[in-house]
């Protein structure tokens, strides 16, 4: 929509209503002379008037044409035919009223609430032509009387109450009358006066929460998702999507930073339209900043909703030729949804799933490695980090790490960019911090070989999958998950943070607390934030104590049993669809139920340590110096430890601590009499007790245990 005339739209329209006022001014005065109206404008009611008033319309019908038959007034109304026929003819305004199907009232209403706001002067000849001096606002009284509507210029107003103007937010009754009203005063919207001025479309209210992208913004960019462009320019470009036939609801699914904008311009590009891109999540926060700021954005702007901005979204999209692309559907409410596809035009929807209700559903997949790695050379010249293959990032993911990460790659910065991606649920998931490293986790060969294998199958799945074509194989999901089962304190949490750390990934502890909720359906929905979550963030999701999720369906007694077994259902079909990296731990194995087992690719038994692996324990537990090359330890015996001892890690770990707190107190080395002392306090709180000492049990050397426990 663009002006294209010899004067300017603004002039065109202040000169019709000029020539139409000084067309109506000559007919107040008439009547003023014949005592017909009073001349000090209201203040005093002649009989005269009245009669007038009171007159057959027909006979007020014939009187104004014969005054139009005089010499003045015929020669004014060929002036004001003049202004209407150049205003008719200037093509912004034209393509204004075309584009919004604007009645002739409604034009004629709408180009005087203009006038007035681009000559507030004007609102004295309004007050002059009304013959009232509180009249200085736009009516459709004053409307029909100015542009000689033929229904009569002082009684009916000839707007419904849900005309055109209201509609599209052009204009709006001030201080909230009832539109239908004659008398009612009006106001233009903002931006359309601004947009007359510009003889082209422009609205400040939708800086933030739009953006209007043409063929320059594409131009350059390689489409990720060829194949679904293609299934949309054969579904959308034909007559019923262009000329509006039936009904359309597009949906883009795909997470945030997957490409759906880009993918949606590049559309439209092909199209031969922009692409007007609106943030509906921002369109709620920029009216309430509106209605804060009045002095900055008009009167108007005071009685501004989410919804007029919605609306005023589509007006923009409408007079722009745009497509118009809504990024975040879901917050768009039902409600706001109904009124907005009411007002017609063609829209795309970004979502991350498709509402029943859509009637073309594209689904975004997730880019492979090889354009993963593209996309990161594109934006980094440092080698990608591991996470890059091992992970789905999205486009906009790659970007934020690669951007974050400099030069050099920085894993605290990317994970930092990935969480500020996921936005995880810190009530539902926890962070573990990941301090050991493969020489830190003491277990048996056999357990070693089947983690390390874990390892390579979260490091190779992608290629497998992609390159060998391995991915047929798992059509439902394509994640990696294990089972630690074993007694407590057996490594099954450090052999996570191992292979978090080993990975690159964070590791999220799932509170279980936070997620098993007691109201119906619940529980299903926080889990499904989880999942989501984790998959969206690149992370490693553990669940601690495992058998309180996913324990064994029951007998079905009553509907506490009935909505339990739902949620294990749940977990059964999400744990299958899973993309991302799950761990569960728990010492309870036999009381899961057996389909989760046969849906995780690893399951790993913890036995506790024999006695070379307890050596290996007791000597990482109490190292003989300090960091800072201090003598700290004894002259201990680290095979009577081993020997005498059948403990598992935690507790070597526990009686350790105690032994250093111990001797640092005493302002020694840790000998073997502090770690026997520590030894008994363990042992003391699982209610059991050594008989015999550990300083003594390093006399005999035949084998023989001096140390018992019961």
């Amino acid at each position: 929509m663009s002006g294209a005339g010899t004067i300017r739209t603004a002039e065109a329209i202040a000169a019709r209503v000029r020539a139409g006022s000084r067309l109506l001014a000559l007919w107040v005065e008439r009547l003023w002379s014949h005592g017909q109206t009073s001349p000090d404008q209201g203040l005093a009611i002649q009989p005269a008037e009245i009669r007038r008033i009171l007159n057959d319309p027909q006979v007020d019908a014939e009187q104004y044409r014969q005054f139009l038959s005089e010499d003045e007034p015929a020669r004014l109304a060929r002036d004001a035919a003049a202004a209407e026929e150049a205003l008719s003819n200037d093509g912004f305004w034209s393509g204004l009223v075309e584009t919004f199907g604007l009645s002739l009232n409604e034009r004629d209403l709408l180009a005087l609430c203009i006038a007035v706001e681009l000559d507030p002067r004007l609102g004295r000849v309004l007050a002059y032509v009304s013959d009232d001096m509180r009249a200085t606002q736009p009516t459709a009284a004053a409307t029909a009387g100015i542009f000689g509507w033929t229904d009569g210029f002082a009684g009916s107003s000839g707007l419904a109450p849900m005309s055109g103007l209201l509609r599209w937010r052009l204009a709006h009754p001030v201080s909230g009358e009832p539109a239908w009203r004659a008398a009612t005063a009006w106001q233009a919207d903002r931006a359309v006066v601004m947009s007359v001025k510009a003889e082209r479309w422009v609205d400040s209210s939708l800086d933030r929460c739009t953006r209007l992208i043409g063929p320059e913004g594409t131009a350059g960019l390689r489409c990720l998702y060829p194949q679904v462009l293609v299934r949309m320019l054969a579904d959308l470009s034909g007559e019923d999507w262009a000329d509006g036939k039936r009904e359309f609801e597009v949906v883009l699914t795909g997470p945030e930073g997957s490409g759906r904008e880009t993918l949606a311009a590049q559309f439209a590009t092909v199209m031969g339209r922009p692409l007007l891109a609106v943030k509906s999540a921002l369109a709620g926060q920029a009216a309430t900043q509106s209605v804060g700021t009045g002095l900055e954005t008009g009167s108007d702007a005071r009685s501004e909703s989410r919804i007029d901005l919605l609306v005023k979204a589509v007006r923009l999209a409408l007079a722009t030729g745009a497509i118009l692309y809504w990024r975040d559907a879901e917050t768009i409410s039902a409600t706001e949804w109904i009124e907005v596809k009411s007002l017609g035009g063609r829209s795309l929807r970004g979502a991350l799933e498709a509402p029943p209700t859509a009637t073309h559903r594209y689904a975004l997949p997730p880019i492979e490695t090889a354009l993963r790695l593209e996309l990161w050379a594109c934006s980094s010249e440092s080698p990608a980090p591991a996470i890059v293959r091992t992970q789905r990032l999205t486009p906009e993911e790659i970007r934020l790490v690669a951007q974050a990460s400099g030069q050099a790659v920085r894993m605290d910065a990317v994970h930092g960019e990935l969480r500020r991606a996921a936005h995880t649920n810190r009530e539902l998931m926890q962070p573990l911090a990941c301090p050991y490293e493969w020489d830190d986790l003491v277990v048996n060969p056999s357990l070693h070989r089947t983690l390390k294998d874990f390892e390579a199958q979260v490091e190779l799945r992608w290629e497998v999958y992609e390159d060998w074509g391995f991915g047929r194989l798992t059509p439902l999901g394509k994640g990696i998950s294990a089972l630690f089962g074993g007694p407590s304190g057996t490594g099954k949490t450090m052999a996570a943070q191992v292979l978090a750390r080993s990975l690159g990934l964070e590791l999220y502890r799932v509170d279980l607390a936070g997620v098993v909720n007691k109201y119906i359906g619940e529980t299903e929905k926080r889990l499904r934030d989880v999942f989501d979550a984790c998959e969206r963030s690149g992370a490693l999701l553990f669940f601690d104590e495992a058998d309180a999720l996913f324990g064994s369906r029951m007998q079905v007694k009553d509907s506490h049993d009935r909505f339990a077994n739902i949620e294990i259902d749940y977990l059964l079909q999400r744990i299958e669809q899973f993309d991302g990296i799950a761990i569960l731990a728990t010492n309870r194995k036999n009381d899961l139920d057996a389909a989760f087992l046969r849906r995780l690719r690893f399951v790993v038994d913890f036995l506790n340590p024999d006695k070379q692996e307890r050596r290996i324990l007791w000597e990482k537990a109490l190292p003989a110096l300090s960091p800072g090359g201090e003598r700290i330890l004894g002259d201990v015996d680290f095979g009577l430890l081993a020997g005498e001892m059948e403990l598992n890690g935690a507790q070597i770990k526990a009686i350790a601590l105690g032994a250093a707190f111990l001797a640092r107190r005493a302002g020694a080395r840790i000998e073997m009499e502090h770690i026997e002392l520590s030894a008994h306090r363990e042992y003391a709180k699982q209610g059991l007790m050594m008989r015999a000492g550990l300083a003594h049990a390093g006399t005999s050397r035949n084998g023989t245990s001096r140390s018992e426990v019961r």
